[in-house]
């Protein structure tokens, strides 16, 4: 099969590192065109990242010799996938979807929109519906698709079994996130070491308004949000990479525990679809009392994976329990590389 082209959009930050990672061997895509600021234009890319390069494998020989160009919508590709900064993202992934590129977001900039699906395979395949909507009334001959914030990530594929079983009505969430999620060189040592930090800009707001889109539906051209109130605190804590989250929730139906578990552990709703980045258990359920953490589990399914643990009863809402996920992997680059591959076999590329 001829591999489909891509073009990686902030190739040289952290998340487009894990992109170019990700993508070395993929079966179905090839990474064509490597792109950054006006800066680091004109350079190969080998060069520029040989002292930057903060991903655990190698650069991949294939991209070490291409040539990093500007963000514009002049690359040799078909697939956009952006890891741009949200102060730029905007504009540039805006005029790639018009000069026809799938654009594949890893930026906040576009989630919210009403025409643009927030995406997540497992959780709101459907949405995707949306896209013909976008493209008619924004005259654009691609489009763009994103993927949610890397603690909504985990949040939502918790919750999405839970919430299709037995109905999911307040959600309460106290984050613990990596220091890889503020990105290279990220937070300085001497602010997070022995320290836990608690606040991350406009990271709790984030929670509790894609929460609701992304576990909402489509009707025709508009999306439905799930009728659900999400409070969201966020912290900062020295772990590399997992954000870990500990999680409250009222249900609309009763359910024993057991029941509970059942639903995680039979929720595969990509297991037909045959995606090359699709984890095999998209959440798994941990019965050891002291999982999962990050040391342990981070790397569950290629990263691919959300690892859920703890649950029990609550005082206060009906059950508790904690998650972790790779927020590099599976709530940033993997997501969009896995949003991608989705679109592809749904016929959009």
């Amino acid at each position: 099969m001829e591999k489909v082209s891509v073009g990686v959009l902030g190739a040289t930050g952290l998340v487009g590192q894990t992109i170019v990672q990700l993508l070395s061997n993929h079966p179905w895509f090839e990474v064509r065109e490597v792109a950054a600021s006006e800066r680091s234009a004109g350079r190969k890319y080998g060069e520029v990242m040989e002292s930057r390069w903060s991903v655990s494998s190698a650069i991949p020989k294939k991209v070490k010799d291409l040539v990093l160009k500007e963000c514009k919508p002049d690359l040799d590709c078909k697939v956009a996938l952006s890891a741009l900064d949200s102060g730029v993202a905007t504009e540039v992934e805006e005029r790639f979807a018009k000069a026809g590129y799938i654009v594949s977001s890893n930026a906040k900039n576009h989630r919210m929109e009403e025409d643009v699906p927030l995406l997540i395979p497992e959780v709101n395949g459907e949405h995707i519906s949306i896209i013909d909507s976008q493209r008619r009334a924004r005259s654009w001959k691609g489009f763009i698709v994103t993927n949610p914030n890397c603690s909504v990530m985990g949040l939502a594929l918790a919750l999405k079994p839970i919430h299709d079983a037995f109905g999911v009505e307040k959600v309460m969430v106290t984050t613990m996130q990596a220091v890889s999620g503020a990105g290279y060189p990220g937070i300085s040592s001497m602010d997070i070491l022995g320290n836990v930090v608690p606040f991350i800009g406009d990271e709790e707001e984030k929670i509790e308004s894609e929460t609701p889109k992304i576990l909402g539906n489509v009707a025709g051209d508009r999306f439905n949000y799930a009728d659900m109130k999400v409070s969201a605190q966020c912290n900062r804590v020295p772990v590399l990479n997992g954000h870990m989250e500990s999680v409250s929730i009222k249900l609309s139906r009763k359910a024993k525990k057991e029941e509970i578990i059942t639903a995680i552990e039979r929720f595969a709703p990509l297991k037909q679809v045959g995606l090359p980045s699709a984890p095999t258990r998209p959440v798994s359920y941990l019965r050891e009392m002291n999982r999962p953490q990050p040391k342990l589990d981070v790397d569950a399914e290629g990263g691919m994976g959300v690892s859920v643990g703890r649950l029990r009863e609550c005082n206060i809402l009906d059950y508790k329990f904690t998650l972790l996920s790779h927020n590099l992997v599976r709530g940033a680059a993997g997501a969009a590389v896995l949003n991608a591959e989705f679109l592809k076999a749904k016929g959009y590329i």
